[in-house]
Parts: C-alpha cells; sequence; structure tokens
C-alpha cells in the first residue's frame, strides 16, 4: 500500500517531501540570495507578520500538493487494480494523514533553515545532510554491539521519527520495532514536529533581532 501513500517511493525520503522542503527554503532563503529581502521589509516591516504570512502560504501549498499527489496515487492504482484497497481503514487511513503531516512538517523545516541561514545552499545541505548522512550514520551505529547503547537515541532523531508517520503496519510501531522502541505514529510526529518548531522559533527570534 505503499503506492497509496507516497507513489511507492523506495527512497528514504518522498519526493514531494523533499520538494516541498526546498520549496520552504527558497519561501525565505532567496530573499536573502537576492537581495530582496529589504524592499519586501519596507513594504511590510512587520517581521512577525511576514514569516506567519510564508509559514501559512508553505503549509497551504505543501497541503494541496500532497492530497493531489495522492489523489494521482489512488487514480494510478484504480485504473490498473480495479480497486483500492483499504484506502478508508486503518493503518492505511492513518498513513495517508500521516504522509500529509510528514511533508507539511519538513517543509516547515526547510523555511526555519533557510530564514536560520539567510540563504539557499547552507539550508539545502542539511536538510539532506541530517537525514541521509547523520541520522543513517546514527542507526548503522546502533548495529555495532559496543555501541548498542544509542539505539534508545534513535526514536528521537526527528526525521527518522518523523518517518513513522507513514508506515502502513501497525507491528512497525512501539517495542515491535526491532531495536529501537518507537513511539507511535503520532508520538514520532510529535518529535519531529518539535524540532520544526525550534529550528523556526530560533529562526524568527534571530530574524526579529538581526539586521535585514
Amino acid at each position: 500500500m505503499n503506492v497509496g501513500v507516497n507513489g511507492g517511493a523506495s527512497f528514504v525520503i518522498p519526493f514531494l517531501a523533499v520538494f516541498m522542503a526546498v520549496i520552504g527554503i527558497f519561501a525565505t532563503g532567496h530573499e536573502y540570495r537576492h537581495g530582496t529581502i529589504q524592499p519586501t521589509l519596507t513594504a511590510l516591516p512587520q517581521r512577525s507578520r511576514l514569516i506567519l504570512a510564508k509559514i501559512l502560504t508553505v503549509t497551504a501549498l505543501t497541503a494541496v500538493a500532497t492530497l493531489a499527489s495522492m489523489a494521482i496515487n489512488a487514480s494510478v492504482m484504480l485504473a490498473f487494480w480495479g480497486e483500492v484497497p483499504g484506502l478508508f481503514d486503518d493503518p492505511v487511513r492513518s498513513a495517508l494523514l500521516g504522509y500529509l503531516v510528514y511533508n507539511v512538517i519538513y517543509a516547515q523545516v526547510g523555511l526555519g533553515l533557510g530564514l536560520l541561514f539567510r540563504g539557499v545552499p547552507s539550508a539545502l545541505v542539511v536538510i539532506f545532510l541530517m537525514p541521509l548522512i547523520i541520522e543513517t550514520l546514527i542507526v548503522g551505529l546502533t548495529m555495532v554491539p559496543a555501541l548498542e547503547w544509542l539505539a534508545p537515541i534513535v526514536k528521537f532523531l526527528p526525521f527518522t521519527a518523523g518517518s513513522e508517520l507513514m508506515l502502513t503496519s501497525a507491528a512497525d510501531f512501539g517495542p515491535a520495532a526491532p531495536g529501537f522502541d518507537f513511539f507511535g505514529r503520532w508520538a514520532s510526529g510529535g518529535v519531529f514536529a518539535v524540532c520544526a518548531a525550534l529550528v523556526i522559533v530560533t529562526a524568527w527570534t534571530l530574524f526579529k533581532k538581526r539586521d535585514a
């Protein structure tokens, strides 16, 4: 049923989540890259209102794109198999909602990083480096007997925890998840959301204090 959730993507991160995170980075980072932040603040000097508008815009755009992608995925399944089994039943129904939440949070992390670094390149490096290299490395290190003590940390890794939102098998949660004792779907999503909130709040605070 992964086809119905994210198009059957086997990549560590769904393509749409990455794409929307890049959009989030551009929403803030491009302002500094092209020097448009000063005229933007001249037109709208209330900095908090500006950031809130960007957050709401990226959230809405991500939600629409995700819902459209799920509709396309369901249509493809219907065309090939003549039905979409279990689409409105758990755990697939929850995984679909989780996929929507995951993409929105991922996009907000991108937006926050673009604002925090006041540019695009550094934000892009972090948005890829964290889930694909750093967190994957930590998970891999837990397989080394001498480093098994790292296993309890895995469930607090934001991007790894966030991926639990999209799981279509209830057996993958909690104690049934081998070695890592993940939280449930929504609690794991909460870990990811807290990370996004910390990035945005930090970037927002600095944005209000720093010169444009």
